[in-house]
């Protein structure tokens, strides 16, 4: 009975012994799997900087009227998705279209007035070249043989003085010299005045034709402005029709039918869904090694999925310091706090596809610095 006994194990003590082994069975396999996975986390983060404060950023598009006018149709609704170039609102035409019919009637005015402008210009320079062609040249050469005979007369009468005062010919004789002397020269100061008569018209005929000139370019530049003026309401009148610039949805629409809008008063707003980006707020310890064109992973906070981008560009101050109201350090209260640098990552265009983003959206940012 006591040999038996002493054979069979105790139940006290050979319980701490089958626990400690297997706690150092586990300590020996889990051990080395746990630095594993610590290795393998630590490999796989030290390149990989993330955030969670990033949202979707797009282009926010305001569409505005460029005519003062009265709604006529609005057709669109909110969150619509329109083309670039359909029609999103249409206003009332017929004022336009009153401006550009008396502008039209300006214009034929204009144009009727260059016209005669033309023709006085064509007279003018006609009357002109009369006035320095024939009559001119026979005034000069008729002043020329007035000149040539009185020059004549005169040498005769120098001839005869003598002879007359040794009484070698009659004082009649002298007389009749004489007298052609003064008919030779009253005869060239006509001539003399004529042609200084008809010099002065051909200065005249050219003065109205420089006059002719002016208006001619007067009415060529009256013509210009009314047409300027017509081309400008005309384009007026295609603003009546407010079309959409790019592709997008239809976002605050302010307008209704019936309302009186002014030039550049804001009607809605459209924003590109294919367009956007993510900026993300990355601590400004983060930034050492990062650069544009290293790859991004951004995971939408919506659905799960991760899409595939890159850096575009790193901005070049903090988001605090151009905010509304900048921190002012300079106070005295001063507490050091870990400055966020906004980062514009691109989407790559075969993950845009995969899901639409909207500006505003959570999504968070991870940047591989490798």
């Amino acid at each position: 009975m006591n040999q038996e006994a002493s054979t069979q194990p105790d139940p006290v003590s050979g319980a701490p012994e089958a626990n400690g082994s297997k706690a150092m069975l586990a300590l020996k396999i889990g051990g080395p799997i746990a630095l594993l996975l610590a290795g393998g986390m630590w490999f796989y983060t030290r390149n990989r900087v993330s955030t969670d404060d990033a949202q979707v950023d797009g282009h926010l598009v305001p569409v505005s009227c460029r005519v003062y006018g009265t709604v006529d149709k609005v057709l669109v609704e909110d969150n619509q998705a329109v083309k670039a170039g359909d029609p999103l609102v249409t206003l009332d035409p017929n004022d336009v279209k009153t401006r550009l019919d008396q502008a039209k009637g300006a214009q034929a005015q204009a144009q009727a007035q260059l016209e005669g402008a033309r023709a006085d210009l064509e007279r003018a320079r006609v009357a002109y070249l009369q006035a320095r062609s024939s009559d001119l040249d026979s005034a000069k050469a008729k002043l020329d043989a007035k000149k040539a005979s009185l020059d004549k007369a005169k040498t005769d009468l120098q001839r005869m003085k003598p002879l007359a005062e040794r009484e070698e010919i009659s004082a009649l004789q002298f007389d009749g010299f004489k007298t052609q002397a003064e008919i030779a020269d009253g005869e060239w100061r006509e001539a003399q005045q004529k042609l200084g008569s008809l010099q002065q018209e051909a200065d005249i005929r050219k003065v109205a034709v420089g006059a002719a000139e002016a208006r001619l370019a007067s009415a060529q530049a009256q013509v210009e402005q009314a047409r300027a003026t017509q081309d400008g309401i005309q384009l007026q009148l295609g603003y009546t029709r407010i079309l959409a610039p790019v592709d997008g949805v239809v976002t605050r629409k302010f307008v209704e039918a019936g309302q009186t809008i002014q030039p550049g008063q804001g009607l809605l707003t459209l924003i590109p869904m294919h367009q956007s980006w993510v900026t993300a707020n990355f601590k400004e310890t983060q930034l050492a090694r990062m650069k544009p064109g290293q790859e991004a992973e951004i995971k939408v906070d919506m659905n799960g999925i991760v899409l595939k981008g890159h850096v575009d560009s790193i901005a070049g101050s903090t988001g605090s310091r151009m905010s509304l109201l900048p921190p002012e350090n300079a106070v005295g209260n001063f507490v050091k706090v870990v400055q966020r640098i906004p980062v514009k990552i691109r989407i790559d265009e075969s993950e845009a596809s995969k899901v639409v983003l909207r500006p505003g959206m959570n999504v968070e940012a991870t940047v591989i610095l490798q």
